[in-house]
């Protein structure tokens, strides 16, 4: 039952009203088909709600009004329809009354302007123009029966209603200073409409629901709740839960389940509805307040989990509110966390009977931060990429159907810093032209707006993102605290900028946005230690950063503010999945700092690049500037600093490593084998593993060939090499976008091609071989060495390259990939070498036999083919060869035998 003194407040608050609708009022001489239509606004921003009723056909009321103020310029408009067109273009004031101030359960009579009239009003709005902002409207159209007339008094006796807004309810209590209860009964239906309304962050849930009837003492034990909140996409939710014990729902050995746990988990399932009987009707997030209607049976089919609701009967309910975990693999359900606050404040027993009217609610709720949207820091040397999508939670209703969006957000709130450059990188199409500008509605609103101040952009920023246009814009300190991003041709495609003065970009030297751009990482290096940030791009209860492929085998760093507004950075080893397989480690970090700005966490320590310490798991985290440094990122709702559990585990985790190029101040995706750079590593080995030693092997072992078909296979096989090599070449040059001396395979590989494409031209500028029996010349001998030894230097370098690309190559893309990959090619080097031997020991045995069957004086003659200009390059003792051994390659002899001694 309403408090006797709360009426009397209510009442002289309205008194002012109604005195002015008294002084104001004159006899309406313009009748109107409307008279007795009654309506409730829909909650569009502000927190506006209130009952609707056209008087006649010059005046209206509103009950039970509550609206957060605007600007002063706040009035009764209408137009048409409520589309942002018909709004900006055809809409306008229709009533007088001042709307520039907060109203809490107000009651006002207001009457039309005079060229006013209800046939020319579609809808009528709470509009601000400085913004173009519709605070809520109703719709004068098309009105229809009330389904329910029991559902809420104030349309009971309307001669003419439209279907009742979901924000709108016959009751309302407080339940704490920021959360609120409303419920409609509807005993027809054998059903109540709950609505719970809460000042909370986005992360946080709401539960309500009646306590056990045979508990002698209220508890939360058996009480039977529903579970409401919003999940990670900004959907409402609400279920059904069932608690048995004062814990996180856990699954014990034995496959039973006990704590705070959905109705469908006790069940194993719930096919046709019978568990879960808490059916969703809406949700929203306006302002920083959490709204969810969702309505449940009075009495349920499940007498096992649902409690039966007496509607003439006082009976306790119980009340909470909190951080969730979001469902993952494990457990694929919403996780309350324990509420963590006093009585009354997070979590309450209350006994309350349904059927009794209840209006106790003093007006609108109030959140310290009404900011939802998702933000943005803009940050030096990283662009903002801007691109454009579907709305589906723009801040600023009406709105156009597309709308832009800024690393992947949409319109973002974006924060940025005076004298640091903002890059925009715009992808959003030709059709959309960036610009930033003084006017909070933008698209082209120089004619409509002649004060408006263009700061960037304008009609040639716009591009595609095969040809993204690149647009920097350095605020200064002349800019405004308040700045809008926009299209120039469409107006409220975009939204707010934040300008500040100073923050982490201006005191690190670099950074970069790691994977799926929710954490940005900053960094500087000195001598012998480096200091690092990392700020959330969302509201979390904590963010973790790790060095590592993924958190499991990663060093991690975890920054949170605790219960007491205390900021902590924790260290860690993680070598698991589960909460034993995080261990503490005593990292000597220093400078450390941790804060939470708006539900975005931010820390910040420095560390010893070389720790100096042994025997800890933490001594081997080291840190080589010159080597790329793998970071993953985890968030979650709650941390702790001992006593890790389950609760503490993320809610979202980057889906790959970035690896952060620290000397450079860069940083690049850990991707998957590109197929680009396969193809460079296979024909790399087609080069310096077939082609090229095969004809080093050509000209040593071929010999034996008819003609010179030795040297034309060895001259092929190094020509087809080299061309092959350098198109692998051209390969990786295209695919990294660059050439860069940076690691070792780059060094070899840089050394095994100018030596291989030595080889064509010393070979061109060989000099003139030996006529026959004729010793060759100095420069000759040189020549051969010259040829043979960068051969050979090259294979040698061409070698090494393969495998420390096959380094490179797992350092990259992690070892699983390459392993094999290196196996392979050691089994075909060892295969190759064990070719080699083959052939010279088949060589050397047949040099023996050679020698031993010519011990007698052997005259050896060419026969009348001239020989070719080609000599054995690998054997390096050529110069002392007699005359018999310098023409033993020819095909066809004539041998004539002298003994030496008769």
């Amino acid at each position: 039952m309403a408090n006797p003194v709360f009426s009397l407040l209510l009442f002289l608050s309205l008194l002012p009203f109604t005195i002015s609708t008294s002084t104001s009022t004159s006899t309406c001489s313009k009748n109107t088909s409307l008279s007795g239509f009654v309506a409730h606004f829909s909650m569009i921003q502000h927190q506006l709600r209130g009952t609707f009723k056209i008087i006649d056909g010059c005046s209206f009321s509103i009950s039970r009004f509550d609206m957060h103020s605007g600007s002063e310029f706040v009035s009764f408009y209408g137009a048409p329809a409520p589309d942002l067109n018909n709004m900006t273009t055809l809409g306008r004031t229709v009533s007088s009354f001042p709307l520039n101030k907060t109203f809490s359960n107000s009651t006002l009579t207001a009457n039309l302007l005079p060229n006013a009239t209800w046939d020319q009003i579609g809808i009528l709005a709470v509009w601000d123009p400085v913004t173009a902002s519709d605070f809520g409207h109703v719709v004068l159209s098309q009105p229809i029966n009330q389904s329910d007339p029991d559902s809420n008094s104030d349309l009971s006796n309307a001669n003419l209603t439209v279907e009742v807004q979901p924000t709108m309810f016959a009751n309302c209590l407080p339940l704490s200073e920021r959360y609120r209860l409303r419920w409609t009964l509807n005993t027809n239906s054998n059903s109540i409409d709950i609505g719970l309304e809460a000042a909370i962050g986005s992360e946080y849930y709401m539960a309500f629901g009646w306590a056990d009837p045979t508990m002698s003492e209220p508890s939360m034990l058996h009480a039977d709740v529903a579970v409401t909140g919003f999940t990670e996409e900004g959907m409402p939710f609400s279920e059904d839960y069932f608690i048995t014990k004062y814990s996180e729902c856990l699954l014990n050995k034995d496959g039973t389940v006990a704590g705070v746990c959905p109705d469908t988990i006790y069940e194993g399932s719930d096919p046709i509805g019978f568990v879960n009987n808490s059916k969703l009707v809406y949700g929203h997030r306006r302002d920083g307040v959490s709204f969810i209607r969702y309505q449940k049976p009075l009495v349920s089919v499940d007498k096992k989990y649902d409690v039966e609701v007496n509607v003439n009967k006082n009976m306790t309910v119980i009340w909470a509110l909190g951080l969730m975990r979001p469902p993952d693999t494990l457990r694929p359900y919403y996780l309350p966390q324990n509420h963590g606050g006093p009585k009354q404040t997070t979590y309450g027993f209350l006994t309350l009977n349904v059927s009794e009217r209840v209006d106790l609610c003093p007006g609108p709720l109030d959140a310290d931060d009404k900011e939802d949207q998702d933000r943005v820091t803009a940050e030096r040397n990283t662009p903002l990429v801007v691109t454009s999508g579907p709305t589906i939670h723009y801040p600023n209703p009406p709105n156009p159907s597309k709308v832009l969006y800024i690393n992947k957000k949409e319109a973002p709130l974006v924060q940025v810093e005076r004298g640091v450059p903002v890059i925009f990188s715009i992808e959003a199409g030709h059709g959309v032209s960036l610009y930033v500008t003084s006017d909070p509605i933008g698209g082209n609103a120089t004619l409509r707006n002649k004060s408006e101040v263009i700061y960037a952009g304008g009609p040639d920023a716009h591009g595609v993102v095969a040809n993204p246009y690149e647009l920097t814009w350095l605020p200064n300190r002349n800019t405004p605290d308040q700045v809008y991003y926009h299209s120039l041709y469409e107006q409220k495609m975009g939204w707010r900028m934040k300008v500040v003065d100073g923050g982490l970009s201006d005191m690190y030297n670099n950074s970069v946005l790691l994977d799926d751009q929710q954490v940005t990482l900053f960094w500087t290096l000195s001598e012998d230690s480096i200091s690092i940030a990392a700020r959330g791009e969302k509201k979390s209860g904590y963010i973790a950063i790790g060095f590592g492929s993924g958190m499991i085998n990663s060093y991690a760093y975890v920054g949170w503010v605790d219960k007491n507004g205390t900021g902590r950075v924790n260290t860690y080893w993680i070598d698991g999945k589960d909460s034993m397989s995080v261990h503490p480690t005593a990292e000597n970090l220093t400078y450390v700092r941790s804060s939470s700005e708006s539900g975005i966490i931010t820390f910040e320590f420095t560390r010893p690049l070389n720790p100096m310490c042994k025997g800890r798991v933490e001594c081997k985290n080291k840190i080589d500037p010159t080597t790329p440094l793998k970071v993953v990122w985890a968030m979650g709702a709650q941390w702790s600093s001992e006593g890790l559990t389950e609760r503490n585990m993320h809610s979202v985790t980057s889906s790959r490593p970035v690896r952060v190029l620290l000397l450079r101040g860069s940083a690049e995706a850990e991707q998957d084998l590109r197929p680009v750079l396969a193809v460079h590593g296979f024909m790399m080995f087609v080069a310096w593993g077939f082609l090229l030693p095969s004809g080093i092997l050509a000209a040593r072992y071929l010999k034996h060939l008819k003609g010179n078909g030795w040297f034309q296979t060895h001259v092929y096989l190094q020509y087809s090499g080299i061309a092959i090599m350098l198109l692998g070449l051209l390969f990786a040059a295209a695919e990294l976008r660059g050439f860069f001396l940076s690691s070792v395979h780059v060094k070899f590989g840089v050394v095994a091609l100018v030596l291989a494409s030595v080889q064509p031209l010393n070979a061109y500028m060989r000099p003139k071989k030996p006529e026959t029996g004729e010793l060759p010349s100095s420069k000759r001998v040189i020549w051969e060495y010259l040829h043979i030894y960068v051969g050979r230097s090259a294979i040698v370098a061409g070698t090494v390259a393969l495998f420390t690309g096959m380094k490179h190559l797992g350092h990259r893309y992690g070892d699983d990939n390459v392993k094999g990959l290196t196996w392979a090619l050691v089994c075909w080097i060892l295969g190759g070498v064990g070719l080699v031997v083959y052939l010279e020991y088949n060589e050397h045995k047949q040099r023996r036999v050679n020698r031993s069957s010519l011990s007698g004086h052997w005259v050896l003659g060419n026969s009348s083919e001239e020989e070719d200009d080609s000599s054995d390059l690998l054997r390096t003792n050529r110069g002392t060869h007699s005359k018999s051994e310098l023409n033993s390659s020819s095909v066809v002899m004539e041998v004539q035998l002298e003994p030496l001694t008769r």
